[in-house]
């Protein structure tokens, strides 16, 4: 295969660092992915760094260029993680320049919400847009602000972390008062387990949606505050930064009739405010598993040309 005239496509290391697993693939410059591999998290930098020198022998064959990263937390240009995460020993050292060290190789690091965002700008959902919010939903909520096919970072490298939005005041230092406490997966399990009075880790997300259907009312009414929650902070990101797309990504992007849900609580949120006019555009994330492996190649062939 041959790219840009007559020279070979460039094969990149695509790493995505989780909480509890490590990802690999091997992706050329089309986005192609050649070979994926997985391996539990370290426990300790060290070993980390052992993990993917390791891995970038083991795909020696495919001549690799250099290494993209998604990892969790707020990434400087530096290649320094600020922030935090379930994986603490990845914020302070500057990963960008020991791990450039160790491998010879060029390394790029982007945040994984925003590597996200990047695989749907490139190949995704929002190709050819230029104005794009994405939201992705797990335990909490993480998100990346797009404009003219780039990631806005923000003065403090936190353009787009929509969880920290608050959308009630008066249950500040409750748990339950930010975009990510009210309308983030886990916030079903947290209000269906109060109302029970069990433990929310007696309880699954799979489960409540399947008693919701069975008829649990307990369960039928966290939902819908779930997507009440979810609308009203997708309300408040378009009209804050009026895009002309707002995607949702994670695991429970996956749900039936998720979109059609939101809208309903849209529509109502809009004919409550007198002014409002605007009815945000929504869709759901074209990549899933594999987004941040996307995202951060696409975010390595970026700096490329800008560099």
């Amino acid at each position: 295969m041959f790219d840009r005239g007559d020279r070979l496509m460039e094969n990149i290391l695509a790493i995505d660092i989780g909480g509890t697993f490590v990802k690999f693939a091997v992706i050329d410059e089309a986005g192609n992915i050649k070979k994926r591999e997985k391996s539990e998290t370290p426990k300790s930098l060290n070993q980390l760094m052992t993990l993917i020198e390791v891995n970038v022998k083991e795909v020696e064959e495919y001549a690799i260029a250099g290494l993209a990263i998604s990892s969790p937390g707020s990434v400087s240009k530096q290649g320094i993680i600020y922030g935090a995460s379930a994986i603490p020993y990845i914020h302070g050292p500057n990963l960008k320049e020991a791990l450039e060290e160790r491998t010879q190789k060029r390394v790029e690091i982007e945040n994984d919400a925003n590597c996200a965002a990047l695989a749907e700008i490139w190949q995704g959902s929002a190709k050819g847009k230029k104005e794009v919010a994405v939201i992705v939903i797990g335990t909490g909520i993480g998100g990346a602000l797009v404009h003219q096919g780039s990631i806005v970072q923000g003065h403090q490298l936190h353009g787009g972390e929509f969880g920290y939005m608050i959308l009630d005041p008066n249950q500040l230092g409750s748990g339950m008062s930010t975009f990510s406490e009210l309308a983030s997966s886990y916030s079903i399990i947290k209000r269906v387990a109060n109302k029970k009075n069990v433990a929310p880790s007696t309880l699954t997300g799979e489960e409540i949606f399947i008693l919701a259907e069975e008829g649990d009312k307990d369960c039928i009414e966290s939902i819908e505050s779930f997507y009440e929650m979810l609308a009203l902070g997708i309300y408040n990101i378009q009209y804050a930064y009026d895009p002309e797309l707002i995607l949702i990504g994670g695991g429970i992007s996956t749900r039936q009739h998720l979109i059609h849900n939101i809208k309903e609580k849209l529509q109502v949120i809009v004919e409550s405010v007198d002014v409002a006019t605007i009815v945000p555009s929504i869709d759901i994330c074209h990549f899933n598993e594999n987004a941040n492996l996307i995202g951060a190649v696409y975010h390595y062939l970026q700096t490329e040309v800008r560099a």
